[in-house]
Order: C-alpha cells, then structure tokens, then sequence
C-alpha cells in the first residue's frame, strides 16, 4: 500500500541530502528524494551534441553557398543553424551536469533513501 508523503517527510531527510538547498518548498506528493535518470540523460546528451553540431555546420555552410533566389532561402537556413547551435550548447550544457552528478554520486554522496 502506499503512502502519501507529507510536509513531516521532509524532517526527516536531513537539509544537506533533501535537494531542497535554495529551492521552492514542496507543494506535491513528489518522494522528498525523486531523483532523475541520469543514464538516459547522458544518453541522450551524448547522441544529442555531435548530431546538433553536425546540424549547424551543414547549415551554416549550405546557407553560405546559396544564392538570394535559392529554395531554401539563406535566411531560413541561416535560421536552422542557429536553432541547431542552441541546441548544441544545451546538450554540452546537460552532459556537464550529468557528468558532474554521477561523480558526486560515485565518491558515496547519494542521497538516501527513505523505505
């Protein structure tokens, strides 16, 4: 059976492991240590980054080499580069945090868990 958790949950979890540090106060009956799936995230930010790099290299260069009366128009490829390059800087972004968070947890600071 199970049971919801409530605000007297989150005293016993001590501050420092809670992940509430800096964060909003709990309003759902989310467990005090929901965790993420780091795995699929590096996964996915893995396949993600060369794939977004790739995208914006092959844009950028294709916009270069056509002309203003072209179909695509340089504009719109210009534009794809450009949503590809964000997107790119995410995925770099989210591995380093991923990366980053399986360390802390490999050196034995997992957060614990309540049965």
């Amino acid at each position: 059976m199970s049971r919801r958790h409530t605000q007297d949950d989150t005293a016993r979890v001590p501050r420092a492991r809670s992940g509430t540090a800096g964060r909003r106060e709990r309003t759902g009956t989310e467990p005090v240590t929901a965790r993420s799936a780091l795995k699929l995230r590096l996964v996915l930010s893995v396949a993600g980054l060369p794939v977004f790099m790739l995208g914006t290299v092959v844009f950028a260069v294709w916009a270069g080499a056509v002309g203003r009366q072209d179909v695509p128009d340089p504009t719109q490829l210009t534009v794809l580069a450009v949503i590809c390059g964000v997107l790119a800087l995410f995925a770099a972004a989210d591995l380093v945090v991923v990366l980053l968070r399986l360390a802390r947890e490999r050196a034995g600071h997992t957060p614990r868990r309540d049965a």
